[in-house]
């Protein structure tokens, strides 16, 4: 979940060039023209800046696995080198460099993937060893990929096609190709997985129908209509913890949520409502129209929008569980975070509770980084990440295998292939370390 602007685009004296949420939208990273911000969004009246890094300016891409202290950062300046930092101990854990600019980087707790226009690189996380690289893929200008956050899965999608919609579906553990979903006639403009790893969504660059497909079988499930109005950019598609609900934002001014659900012919034969009747009407005469227009009858609406202050500019939306509530999550190229309420029973028009910026006075810096983190606890049953999937590891506060205490490597330098982790790393607590192997100086 990213949105990218140019260097010179809008986001304040310093510039916003990028955006992105971790896995399980517990934080915020930007990239700016003087490097990078985290942010926590565990909570709704405050907005925490938790790490702020000013040595690497003009950062376009920046990712955080989990709760972490382990970010992925590329510049600008470089934009054929990918920086792996352990932030809270400040230093660099290892670098790698492509053929080419690099276009997007996913991660879990078992992968990391580079999207290159042409080619997609996997490494395995624990060690950052080049496993596999799928070359002469189809071209792929904007670096649209998703990665599945399960790593029991770890399914990785991009698109088969540079003309049409098509999505590989790759298990990026066993390292094989699933299937293939014909999913619009039109190239692919946004993809997700939700967490477990068993529904995708995608949309085209018409942007108008939404479509969720189960994984890995590559079945069609639901068919949403954003809207009538054509060539809409579809900038970013996330699904709730519980897949029950998938919310979509482009470059205007509404943000769409969807809700997830199979409709019973029975209880409408329960409940003969006239609402029920018209839509067995709309069905009937749908048997007698042409299939495209048959299929737009049958398109379910958007179960709830945001109409934002802003229009034209790229954002990002995520569905999140803040303080037991569900939120919708905005962070928006204008340099702010929007955060909604969502009836999850109703629908309809979603209220903002709050708005924050995320380019601060010097007076609102005067905390430090320990003193933000230390006085903000969240309850267990109150984060977000309680809701996904439990991993297959316990979280642990000890040194695991294949971590080391001491300091990063070289530029340049690659981690030696050695000293495994003996299974899947959980990262939910900030004060483990990244799950790679670092070799002493």
């Amino acid at each position: 979940m990213e949105t990218r602007e140019g260097a010179d685009g809008p986001g304040g004296p310093e510039g916003l060039i990028c955006a992105s949420f971790n896995q399980d939208t517990t934080s915020l990273a930007v990239g700016t023209k003087t490097g990078y911000r985290l942010f926590s969004v565990t909570l709704v009246d405050r907005l925490d800046c938790i790490h702020e890094s000013a040595e690497t300016p003009d950062v376009y891409i920046v990712e955080r696995l989990f709760s972490s202290s382990l970010v992925v950062v590329v510049s600008l300046a470089m934009p054929r080198r990918m920086n792996v930092y352990h932030f809270k101990k400040g230093t660099e854990i290892c670098n790698y460099s492509y053929s080419n600019n690099i276009l997007a980087v996913r991660l879990n707790r078992q992968r990391l993937i580079v999207c290159l226009e042409e080619s997609v690189y996997i490494h395995n996380i624990k060690d950052m060893k080049l496993l596999k690289t799928l070359l002469n893929t189809p071209s792929n200008p904007t670096g649209l990929c998703a990665l599945s956050i399960n790593h029991s899965n770890s399914y990785l999608a991009y698109p088969g096609s540079a003309t049409i919609g098509e999505i590989i579906i790759y298990d990026a553990n066993n390292l094989s190709t699933v299937t293939m979903i014909p999913a619009h006639d039109s190239p692919l403009a946004a993809i997700t997985f939700n967490a477990s790893g068993t529904k995708l969504a995608s949309a085209s660059e018409r942007g108008t129908v939404i479509r969720v497909f189960t994984v890995p079988e590559g079945a069609r499930l639901f068919e949403f209509r954003r809207g009538m109005k054509r060539y809409v950019n579809i900038s970013s598609l996330s699904f709730s913890a519980d897949a029950q609900f998938l919310c979509a934002s482009s470059n205007t001014e509404t943000v769409h949520i969807f809700k997830l659900e199979q409709h019973s012919p029975s209880l409408e034969e329960e409940s003969p409502t006239w609402s029920a009747y018209v839509g067995k009407m709309f069905t009937a005469a749908s048997n007698y129209l042409p299939a495209q227009v048959s299929g737009m009858m049958n398109q379910d609406r958007a179960f709830a929008t945001v109409r934002l202050n802003i229009f034209g500019l790229k954002n990002i939306c995520a569905l999140a569980t803040i303080q037991k509530l569900p939120r919708l999550l905005v962070a928006s190229s204008d340099g702010h975070l929007y955060i909604y309420n969502v009836d999850p029973q109703d629908g309809g028009e979603c209220v903002l509770i709050k708005k924050h910026r995320l380019f601060h006075s010097e007076e609102d810096q005067g905390e430090s980084e320990d003193d933000l983190e230390a006085r903000a606890p969240l309850p267990a049953n109150q984060s977000y990440a309680a809701t996904v999937a439990i991993p297959t590891a316990t979280p642990s506060s000890a040194v695991l295998t294949g971590y080391s205490e001491d300091g990063g490597m070289k530029k340049g330098e690659v981690i030696p292939e050695h000293e495994f982790a003996a299974g899947p790393v959980c990262l939910d607590d900030e004060t483990e370390f990244p799950p790679v192997s670092i070799r002493d100086n």
